[in-house]
């Protein structure tokens, strides 16, 4: 679907013009689970700067619901208190206002027949008064397992049906499936009610500003495009750190890991776009085409145990506090082998690639909360340099620092200051915090704007959910054959078997 089908884009903008923004037409966003975290965290008051920034029309419409009984006074006073507390912008009251007006909350369970109906007539209700249009999205911040259940709601009290002019959309959080064959389930589910291009999943790290900036780092500039290939990289390193534990979430973390809850979907997106081949534009469409060619030629390694590691967090300090290892969390079974800390090792095999490995890792309560991606380069074939010149010098690496310093790194050599040939790491370094006037928008503003636009650009599609799956399904398995994860101390860098993992291919890890 075109961007602009079906959005009730402004009719008055240039589609060439980028230096107007992209502004959604009538439309409306119905929030199921709106009493979670994530909404209170994330939607509610990224609903509320997108408008802010006049970015959302002015009868735009917020429909929450959830199982608690509330009036729509009730819900607004949620609303408030979310955006006040975790919005990014300042808060406006003539903003606040405007978007009360479109605000609603429907009482019920999932399963509840009665409370779908009231869903509907109140669709129908803002229609009328809000002049929405028709278009609503319905955004899913619910359990994995109670996608089913909603979408099939959705199709039985026809709020899935598009009608002439208008359009329904239906936004899922991850995971998406816990493995290939329920995700494949899962998609027919959705499909059954909902063409592919009415659903986007959503994978909040596709909207970060410098994830973006890897496309922008790569196609835009002719100095790194020759040399980001085998001839010359040597290896890359994606990580995603975390210096928490899983606080409040055991019941959804055990059993899932950091595998299957961090590279399945945010790595393995950042691998795809750092890996894949120039499309031919930057449609939805194009960009999937690239990044599932690169999924399809992900190769494991034939010997798992000795390329891939799972840890367990121990007690340790972080943060100069004493905290408690996984085992001893509220809410864990003493014997769960879920895994806190995850490394892999993964070569692609096409032209570009063949023979550099791409090494994954993510965890929790490590040295300190980072996400990054590491290209690292081969050393100069020759060195006219005595070797003591050049003893401290590293291999040319140019880092994309996804969070929280966002911006980009480049490491080289460079003749230290005085009579004597030596050589020394230095870096140059941008900071979006520096080089530009205006802050990054947080992720899911990006994110729901694009799906009341109808942009589907960043957004996983079946097939590269279900590739993902098909690279990380028999790493599980292998696992859940052989022992039990390894520990490591809270605050340190992961298990040893994981520095271990790069000292045999004579690599190491990178320290942010």
């Amino acid at each position: 679907m075109s961007p602009v089908s079906g959005s009730g884009a402004n009719p008055l903008r240039d589609p060439a013009d980028r230096r107007l923004p992209r502004i959604a037409g009538p439309s409306g966003l119905v929030i199921f689970g709106v009493t979670g975290d994530l909404s209170r965290k994330k939607l509610m008051p990224a609903v509320y700067d997108l408008a802010n920034r006049g970015l959302l029309p002015p009868g735009f419409s917020l429909v929450g619901f959830a199982r608690r009984d509330w009036e729509h006074e009730d819900f607004a006073q949620v609303v408030h208190d979310a955006v006040k507390e975790h919005s990014r912008t300042p808060f406006r009251e003539e903003v606040w206002q405007q978007l009360i007006q479109g605000m609603r909350f429907v009482q019920g369970t999932f399963d509840d027949d009665e409370a779908f109906e009231r869903l509907r007539a109140t669709i129908e209700e803002l229609d009328k008064a809000q002049g929405t249009g028709g278009n609503f999205a319905f955004y899913l911040s619910v359990p994995p397992r109670s996608f089913p259940v909603v979408i099939q709601q959705l199709k039985k009290h026809g709020l899935a049906d598009q009608s002439s002019g208008s359009w329904r959309r239906a936004v899922i959080e991850k995971p998406f499936g816990h493995d290939l064959k329920s995700a494949e389930e899962l998609n027919k589910v959705v499909h059954e009610v909902f063409e592919p291009e009415q659903v986007f999943r959503i994978d909040h790290y596709l909207g970060k500003e410098t994830v973006q900036n890897i496309l922008a780092l790569r196609f835009a500039n002719t100095m790194f495009e020759p040399i980001w290939n085998r001839s010359f990289v040597d290896h890359v390193q994606i990580t995603m750190a975390e210096d928490i534990g899983i606080g409040g979430r055991a019941g959804y973390y055990d059993g899932i890991g950091a595998a299957r809850d961090v590279i399945q979907n945010h790595l393995l997106q950042l691998m795809a776009l750092t890996a894949m081949e120039e499309p031919a534009s930057f449609d939805a469409d194009a960009l999937a085409a690239e990044k599932e060619k690169v999924l399809g030629a992900v190769r494991l390694p034939k010997d798992l145990g000795a390329n891939t590691v799972r840890g367990q967090y121990a007690a340790g300090w972080q943060g100069g506090e004493k905290v408690i290892g996984y085992l001893e969390e509220e809410g864990i079974d003493a014997k769960s082998k879920t895994d806190t800390y995850a490394a892999v090792k993964l070569e692609i095999d096409n032209r570009r690639w063949a023979g550099v490995p791409f090494y994954l890792r993510t965890g929790k309560r490590l040295g300190r909360r980072v996400t990054e991606i590491a290209v690292v380069f081969q050393r100069a074939p020759h060195s006219p340099f005595d070797t003591t010149a050049t003893e401290e010098l590293g291999q040319n690496a140019i880092v994309i620092r996804v969070q929280p310093d966002e911006g980009v790194t480049v490491r080289f050599g460079s003749k230290v200051p005085g009579t004597s040939m030596e050589i020394r790491d230095v870096s140059m370094d941008f900071a979006y915090g520096e080089s530009f006037t205006e802050s990054s928008p947080e992720a899911y503003e990006r994110l729901i704007l694009d799906v009341l636009l109808g942009d589907a650009n960043l957004f996983p599609r079946t097939e590269e959910v279900e590739l993902s799956w098909k690279i990380l399904d028999p790493i599980e398995e292998y696992w859940d054959k052989h022992g039990r994860p390894a520990q490591y101390k809270s605050g340190t860098w992961g298990p040893v078997e994981a520095d271990e993992m790069l000292a045999r291919d004579g690599r190491s890890w990178r320290r942010p």
